[in-house]
């Protein structure tokens, strides 16, 4: 007996061992990594050959990238995380809404919070693409150039993104879901069902919380028909939101969004899910508390003479903003700001001859949002 005895003490201390590495893994896990998935078609992709000098630069080390696939010069490597320069997708593709999506959400988030971004787009496919049991009779039927694509994804989109997902999990938490596709709608003609798959099988790989994974999809550059599949999305899907791209600029295709048109894109999927993740509760607390919470928009330091003079701000988040200063009686005597902000803390300078002496009130307004601080000039 003290052998079997002996066997069983010998397995018992393995299995405390395992469970001790795996606590200890579990902590290498930064909660503060915000990782989110990008899928679609071209415009997911990114139109090659359109990004500019401003694309980049002032890149935050706070936003990288985890490659899908291999570059052919060896400068990125699947699964492992790189600065989010773009091309986001794959080498030969360009800007998309993944980047300015990335960029914004740096700006807006508090500076502990990094983002990251994997994008994994096959141009010109069909949501069924990414849908595992329906991919391989979808692919077999398409044209040579896009199975081409599909084939730089081991043949399976869906199954690339979740494998480089999953080793993501190990560094950060996935916050999120945005897709692009949409032009080419689905082969069953039932593309909102479709999509709804594609999410639900996502959750479930990737062990996700359907109650906390936004999933945005963004509509397209023409107005037609297909942008009302997008907009019914949440009336199917519970954690679905619609973002807009009206007004954003197109490029000589018709179809695909020029630089411009990506930057705008973007920043209107990043504003559109800091929306859902306050809405969620997830995210950083101190980011996403309510919007009515008092001291959220803050007028943060006095001006004491008039002279001239320099005013601060807080936000909480990426906003347009303005900032007037009104004498008592509510006249207006000057605007000091007035423009589209990241969170944090902005200094505003103005001239002091346009004060009067005596109190006056600067009121900062962000839609809903404000706040107002009475202060006392002097004579200089």
């Amino acid at each position: 007996m003290k052998p079997a005895s002996k066997n069983r003490s010998l397995t018992l201390g393995l299995g405390l061992l395992a469970a001790s590495l795996l606590a200890v893994k579990g902590f290498s896990q930064d909660p503060n990594f915000y990782i989110f998935l990008a899928f679609g078609q071209s415009n997911m992709e990114g139109y090659p050959g359109q990004q500019q000098h401003q694309d980049s630069v002032g890149l935050s080390s706070r936003f990288q990238m985890m490659p899908a696939v291999d570059w052919p010069d060896g400068s990125h490597k699947k699964g492992i995380w790189t600065a989010a320069l773009p091309p986001l997708c794959r080498n030969s593709t360009g800007l998309c809404p993944a980047d300015y999506f990335g960029r914004t959400l740096t700006d807006s988030l508090p500076a502990n919070i990094k983002i990251g971004i994997i994008n994994v787009a096959v141009a010109g496919c069909a949501i069924e693409q990414f849908d595992p049991a329906k991919y391989q009779h979808y692919d077999s039927g398409q044209a040579s150039w896009l199975q081409d694509i599909a084939k730089l994804y081991g043949g399976s989109p869906y199954a690339r993104l979740v494998e480089v997902a999953k080793l993501a999990q190990k560094d950060g938490v996935i916050k999120g879901i945005i897709m692009h596709q949409g032009e080419s709608g689905s082969s069953t003609g039932n593309w909102n069902g479709e999509v709804k798959i594609v999410y639900n099988n996502l959750v479930k790989d990737l062990g996700l919380d359907s109650n906390k994974t936004p999933f945005l999809a963004g509509d397209f550059t023409n107005p037609n028909g297909q942008n009302s599949m997008v907009w019914g999305l949440p009336k199917v899907m519970k954690q679905a939101y619609a973002v807009s791209s009206k007004g954003d600029e197109v490029n000589s295709t018709g179809i695909h969004f020029s630089a411009a048109g990506y930057r705008a894109l973007g920043k209107s999927y990043a504003d559109t899910m800091l929306i859902a993740m306050r809405k969620l509760g997830i995210g950083s607390t101190g980011l996403f508390a309510s919007r009515s919470q008092a001291g959220a928009y803050t007028i943060r330091s006095l001006v004491n003479s008039n002279s001239g003079a320099l005013l601060s701000f807080g936000i909480p988040e990426r906003a347009f903003i303005t900032l007037n200063a009104y004498t008592v009686g509510g006249r207006q005597i000057a605007q000091l700001a007035r423009g589209e902000y990241p969170a944090g803390e902005h200094t505003v300078a103005f001239g002091g001859e346009a004060m009067p002496t005596g109190a006056i009130v600067l009121r900062l307004s962000s839609g809903s949002n404000s706040a107002a601080r009475t202060i006392l000039t002097t004579a200089p």
